[in-house]
Parts: structure tokens; sequence; C-alpha cells
């Protein structure tokens, strides 16, 4: 993907060369730097030995990936403001996870969380997970990164052919993931989260320059509806909550498909969950995923509202755009992943412009590197060592590293066929509403129903392939009825109940799962008088439920200004 007109509007001046590869060099040195490599748990989990700050900070850089900023400012482009649901619902769902979900995983002292599902139900539902997981990260995560990646650099170097650009991005990433390892990945996000944060507040400041503060942004979303060019005003532009027919998230899709999608993603999701496994003890990691839900709800501000603006700024401009399918974009509007870019390129001085590039391709390097880790992790832990369990801790730390490199391979492979799809929120969405529902509906279960077995999840798991094989064929064939015209969120929603039901009615018809299955791996009443107690003697601002509640109150507070 290449702009092909106008190509001298986007050249970088030498003072931003040098800054992004300066930062790339100190990047990949600091990571090789804090390298733990000298047993598995410490390649794999940093020696269980990161304090909160350091995870609260890589959850947000892991999750704030390049892929995350073009798809926010794309959608608020398109008038979806309403994107930010994602991003303030995952306080909430970080909330429960730290109360109800993370005791039993630290305690549990697994690797994966395909390998926690083994101690609850059985191998089947392991291997399973961790297959889907597998593909999930080169898919969504890996891929999706890299194509952002090269929709940025394809600007700057436009005859550079972008599959030039994706190896070189997705090589550049795993320099310091092969060898270090999820320390080497959680050290750098924190300073890349910092440079990213940073790009983000000076870019809304020139924006928001460029159309007179927020009161020109009210008053000129107004008079775009009143001059006919928008079917809505400021006060409906701005809204997080939407009527029923909403094509992009309903009022519906938010109560029920976005707590799906955000309880798979932090709490099922090994790409995100890892970061949390290597806390050095439950009240660390309960205290960082608190933290990274904090860091979640500025992203409103500086990573949405950027894109409110600019149907300000570029509603007239004039692009010419060769997309991935061979068509020509001449409205920012039929390419909305270009937002972000132009944004950039259009808005920022020199000098500053290397330095907010060098964050964006940052963000990339946190997500690709981190999906690298935990897909290896994954890979490692869930197969080679079943397949040879005499293997020592330094040879599953090289059989990762090699895996990392078969990753890299596929992922830079599978990154081109993202940009067919016009929006790279649609693909995301597209992947997860499959993969989400069926896992959420395995853990929520066994956590809190003692019935369910392992018979119960492979079902509602092969239920929900069924499900995706059968819908994309519909899709290719070119159905539009049914279930194949639901709003993405409400076909997330009914494939969760139709799963959940599988699920259920299967194990019941079952033997029900043997005590050591239950033991450790479910939740009883007793576990909360029990943290009662030991709460009791921790200040206030450490004990996670009043932060936990501080948190809720001050989302409510963001939630309900933009009602």
């Amino acid at each position: 993907m290449k702009i092909i007109l106008q190509m001298g509007e986007f050249n970088l001046s030498t003072l931003d060369i040098i800054i992004m590869v300066l930062y790339a060099v100190f990047i990949i040195g600091y990571g090789l730097y804090h390298a733990k490599r000298n047993s598995s748990e410490e390649y794999f989990l940093g020696g269980r030995s990161a304090t909160w700050p350091v995870i609260g900070i890589a959850l947000f850089a892991a999750n704030i990936s390049s892929s995350t900023l073009v798809g926010l400012a794309g959608s608020a482009y398109s008038g979806n403001t309403h994107v930010y649901n994602y991003e303030w619902f995952a306080v909430v769902v970080l909330i429960f996870f730290a109360i109800f979900f993370l005791p039993f995983y630290l305690k549990s002292r697994v690797y994966t969380m395909p390998e926690f599902l083994e101690r609850r139900y059985d191998s089947k539902s392991r291997y399973y997970f961790s297959f889907i997981t597998i593909v999930g990260n080169v898919l969504i995560d890996t891929a999706a990164s890299l194509y952002v990646g090269t929709l940025v650099l394809s600007l700057i170097f436009p005859d550079i052919p972008g599959t030039y650009i994706i190896i070189g991005l997705a090589f550049a990433a795993a320099a310091y993931t092969i060898p270090g390892g999820l320390n080497s990945v959680m050290q750098t996000e924190v300073i890349q989260a910092i440079i990213l944060i940073f790009g983000s507040i000076v870019l809304t400041y020139y924006a928001f320059d460029g159309i007179g503060g927020w009161d020109g942004l009210i008053s000129g979303l107004d008079a775009r509806q009143a001059a006919g060019l928008s079917e809505l005003n400021a006060q409906e532009t701005l809204s997080l909550v939407r009527s029923a027919d909403d094509e992009f998230m309903p009022w519906t899709g938010l109560v029920l498909g976005v707590p799906l999608l955000g309880f798979y993603f932090w709490a099922n999701n090994q790409f995100m969950v890892q970061r949390v496994l290597s806390a050095k003890d439950l009240n660390h990691g309960r205290w960082g995923a608190l933290f990274g839900g904090l860091l979640k709800l500025p992203v409103l501000f500086f990573m949405v509202f950027p894109g409110t603006a600019a149907i300000l700024l570029f509603a007239d401009l004039p692009v010419n755009y060769l997309l991935a399918d061979g068509t020509i974009c001449t409205n920012l509007a039929d390419c909305t992943d270009f937002t972000y870019p132009t944004l950039l390129y259009k808005l920022l001085p020199s000098g500053l412009l290397g330095l907010v590039v060098a964050g964006l391709l940052a963000a990339m390097m946190s997500s690709i590197s981190a999906t690298f880790n935990s897909a290896s992790t994954l890979i490692t832990m869930d197969f080679i060592q079943k397949i040879k369990p005499d293997m020592t801790s330094k040879q599953l730390v090289r059989a990762g590293q090699i895996s990392t490199v078969v990753l890299v391979i596929l992922a830079s492979l599978w990154a081109p066929q993202i940009g067919k799809y016009g929006d790279l929120f649609k693909y995301l969405q597209d992947v997860l509403g499959f993969i989400a529902p069926p896992v959420v509906a395995t853990f929520l279960l066994g956590m809190f129903w003692k019935r369910a077995n392992g018979w119960g999840s492979i079902a509602s798991f092969i239920l929900s392939l069924v499900f995706s094989i059968v819908f994309v064929a519909g899709a290719i064939a070119g159905m539009k009825t049914g279930f194949w015209s639901l709003n993405f969120l409400i076909r997330t929603f009914v494939l969760f109940a139709i799963c959940s039901v599988t699920h259920i009615v299967v194990s019941l018809l079952t033997p029900a799962p043997a005590p050591e299955k239950l033991d450790g791996y479910t939740w009883n009443n007793e576990i909360l008088r029990q943290e009662t107690i030991e709460l009791k003697g921790l200040p206030w601002y450490q004990n996670y439920r009043i932060l936990s509640v501080l948190l809720l109150i001050l989302t409510a507070i963001i939630v309900g200004w933009f009602w």
C-alpha cells in the first residue's frame, strides 16, 4: 500500500529520520540489556518479579498498539466516537479480573491460560484453546501491527515494496524479543508507553489548535450538520451511547457484546494476562491491573478526539491512495485507516514529527514483541514441552526462540492481506467475534459453576468453530440475512449464549468433574471472607477494593459526561 500522488508532502526531514533511527537503536539495546533467559520462568514470565507500575504500563502499551491508534482515529473520523466504549469498559473488566480470576491464576503458577484450562477441565480444552490463541495472535495482534507500520512508512518511502517494510519491522521487533524474553518486552514497553503518551498529547494539541480548540470542534460539527454534510450534530457525534439501530455500536451491543470482548482480551488472552502472571505477588498483580485500567481513561481525549477533529481538518482534503485491493481512494472517509498517518504528516513540524512517528513505531514494536513472546510461550509450554517432557529449562528457552522466528515469518506473510478489508477495526472485529464467545463461556462457567466439565468445554469450542466456518462461507456466498445481518456485537453475544447453553447441556449429560478439577480452580464465598481479613491490615491506598471503587467513580464521571 502506498501513496501515489502528493508524495512530497510526506517526506521526513533529516532530523526526523535521525530521531527515528536513534530511537530504534536505543530500544533494541535497552531490551537486550534487560534480557532474562537463564531459565524458562525468567524467559517466559520475567522471573515472576514484576512490580505494579511495570505491569500497568506494560498492559497499556501492549494494548494501545499501533493498530489501536489507527483504528481509534479512523473510527472517530467516521463519526464513531463511541469506539471509546471499548477503552473505558476495560476498567470494569480489569476490576472483575482482579477480584475473581487473578488470585487463581497466580496461585496455580501456570505459564499459560490454556494450561489453566487443563487444570480445570482437560487436555482437549488446553490444546484447542492454545491453538486458536496462537492463530489469533498471528492473525490479529502481530499482523495488524505490521500492517499499520507499513501504512505509515509507505507514505514516507513509497518506492519501497510493502513486503520489505513488513519484514524489516518484524525482525526489528524480534531483535530483542527473541534473545530477551518477557522481561525485555515489558521493560521496553515502559519506555514506549511514555513516548506514545507524549506523542498523543502533542498531536492532540496541534489538531485542536488547527480547529480553534474545543469550541471550534463543537461549532464545526454543528455547522456540518446544518449544511447537510453530516447526519449528526456535535452532541450526537460525541455521544458514547447510541441508538439501537446504530451500525457501529448500538446500545444493545455495548451492553451485550463489549463486555464479552473485553473479558476475553483482558482476562483470558495470553497476550495480556502474561504480563500479570509475571507479578511478584497478588497485590502487585492487582495494583498493576488497576493501574492499566486507569491509563485507559485518557485515551478518549488524546487518541479518539484527534480523529474527531480530523473531520473538520480533512473533510475537503484531496487524497489519492492506492489501496491493497487495487482501487484508488480519493476520499479519506473511504480509507479511514489513513486518518492517523495523515494527522501526523499534515500537522506536526519537523523534529516533533520524527519523535511522534517513532512513538507510533514504538507502539507497533510493543504489540509485536508482546505477541511474539506470548505465542512462543504457548507453543513451547503447551505443545513442545508436552511432546518432549524431559527438556531442560535452557532447551525450552531455545525452543521458544525458534518458535518466535517461525511466528515472525507467518505474521509477515499474512499482514499484507489485512489491507483488503479496507477498515482495520472491521478486520479485528470479524476475527475476535468468533474467537471470544466460547472462550469467555468456558472460563466463566468453569470458575463459577462446579458442574462444568471438559466435555462441555470442548463441545462449545467445536460448535463455535463450526459457526465460524458456516458464517465465513455464507459471507463469501453473499448471505446478508439472519445471522449474517446481525451487528457484530450482537452476533458475538448470540454465539456466546449458544456456546454457554451447549456447555451446560453437555456437562449435565456427562459425568461430573473430579474433585481435583475443582479445588483451587472454582470460586467460593470463603475466599472473599478470608481476603477481607487480610485487607484489614493495609492502608486505604493499598487496598485494591477501595482503589477499585475510586476507579469506577472516575470512569462513571467520564462516561456520564459524554453519555
